[in-house]
């Protein structure tokens, strides 16, 4: 087992591509396509750095008072390129290079996903151009993005039917996930382009209950697995019934956020009750799991403890969610929390499993230790104070500017310094001198 011992701090080298980094050798756009995760995580960390940077200058320009030119409203435009941009991306790698160790298959070449992931890199470019000039040209983008989705859905979904493994239960919510977003996020592409931005802003937020179910069912999978493997006196603890219980809890929010989101943000007192009544012991239920998975045991071992924390944000999303849909009902659609349950879940618990799986993905098929450093370690609790800082805007709404535009400086801050350090090495060869 390789030494838990953090390595010393290093600033981040090279760029997205073409420099030449002495300790990991030269860029070449050729070996994007060694593996699959080289390909997808590339583009995933491009998207995810564009997009923090895009919204931190829209926030920065409207808080100047300089008015940007928006054929679609901003806060549409925010749903569908942080909620449909970059973690399909990250998914597709991280589907192709565990997904066949799951099913028993060969390992996938990364030439599969090339075209996949050059469509959903040019849909985002056409889309993030359509959100200032023209709605139509958006919404071509957004459905182009999707094409390249279904592409990777429908790769993974024949990889499943020729799996000759009996347990493909995490595969299988994986692939009702990722199809569940696709639909999604083609019915967004129509809406926009019939101008119904409620209704297409409502996709979104029902997808990311779709994107939740590929979420919990990789944690449910592999963070026992990893706790057990560096801490062997924590025991994995995964009842079968487990992923089924998660799914439900998960999926039975996205027709509640539909509705919410199509009635401006609020719920009529019975729903509201209704959505309390499964989000309250729902957050206990996760933040239990939570500790019963081993999250004090793992703080010592950072890039486990990035796991385990990502993970905890769900639990906190849902205790937040329960209160404010309590308060919803109690005030007849007065009183809430505003956007402080949504931002957990987005921003603290898919953002921070998302920067802890793949750190630990590029680490160890880089040939590099499975350990967080001290800069890994660093961008993680940037991030975490971004999500504080957004969810902390949303509780005290007379502070919500100066600490919206904190935040956003916060994310852009975590994810930018780990796409800078993490993209090259998607485009050199492995540090130990392995292929893949």
């Amino acid at each position: 087992m390789p030494s838990l011992q953090p390595q010393s701090a290093g600033l981040p080298s090279g760029s997205f591509g073409g420099r030449r980094s002495r300790a990991a050798g030269a860029w070449r756009w050729q070996r994007l396509l060694a593996a699959p995760h080289r390909v997808a995580f590339w583009g995933g960390s491009v998207v995810l750095a564009a997009s923090a940077l895009w919204w931190a200058a829209a926030l920065l320009a409207r808080a100047a008072g300089l008015a940007l030119p928006w054929a679609v409203s901003p806060t549409v435009a925010h749903a569908l390129l942080l909620g449909f941009g970059f973690l399909p991306l990250f998914m597709a790698g991280f589907m192709f290079t565990a997904g066949p160790r799951w099913l028993g298959l060969a390992e996938v070449p990364g030439r599969q996903l090339a075209l996949p992931v050059a469509v959903m890199l040019g849909g985002w470019t056409v889309a993030v151009l359509g959100f200032h000039l023209s709605a139509p040209l958006a919404a071509l983008g957004v459905a182009a993005a999707a094409v390249g989705f279904a592409l990777v859905t429908g790769l993974f979904g024949l990889m499943v039917l020729e799996s000759p493994v009996a347990d493909r239960d995490h595969a299988k919510l994986v692939l009702l996930g990722c199809a569940a977003t696709v639909v999604a996020q083609w019915a967004a592409a129509v809406l926009l382009v019939l101008g119904q931005e409620a209704a297409t802003r409502a996709a979104v937020h029902g997808a990311l209950w779709a994107l939740a179910l590929v979420f919990v069912a990789v944690a449910h999978r592999m963070i026992p697995f990893f706790t057990e493997g560096a801490l062997p006196a924590v025991r994995a603890w995964r009842p079968r019934a487990l992923p089924g219980a998660l799914a439900l809890l998960v999926g039975l929010q996205a027709p509640f956020a539909v509705a919410e989101a199509l009635n401006g943000g609020s719920l009529p007192a019975g729903p509201a009750a209704l959505r309390a009544v499964i989000e309250l012991p729902g957050g206990a239920l996760l933040l239990w799991l939570s500790l019963r998975w081993g999250l004090r045991e793992s703080l010592p071992v950072r890039l486990l403890a990035m796991l385990h924390l990502g993970f905890a944000w769900l639990g906190v999303a849902f205790t937040l969610g329960g209160v404010s849909h309590l308060l919803m009902a109690l005030s007849e659609g007065t009183l809430s929390l505003g956007l402080a349950p949504l931002h957990a879940f987005t921003m603290g618990f898919l953002g921070s499993l998302l920067l802890a799986m793949a750190s630990r993905v590029a680490r160890g098929h880089s040939g590099r230790a499975l350990q967080a450093d001290n800069w890994t370690w660093m961008m993680f609790w940037v991030l975490q104070l971004a999500v504080l800082a957004r969810v902390a805007a949303a509780l005290w709404p007379q502070l919500g500017t100066g600490l919206t535009l904190l935040a956003v400086q916060f994310w852009v801050g975590a994810v930018g310094a780990w796409a800078l350090r993490h993209a090259p090495w998607f485009g050199q060869p492995r540090i130990d001198g392995g292929a893949g």
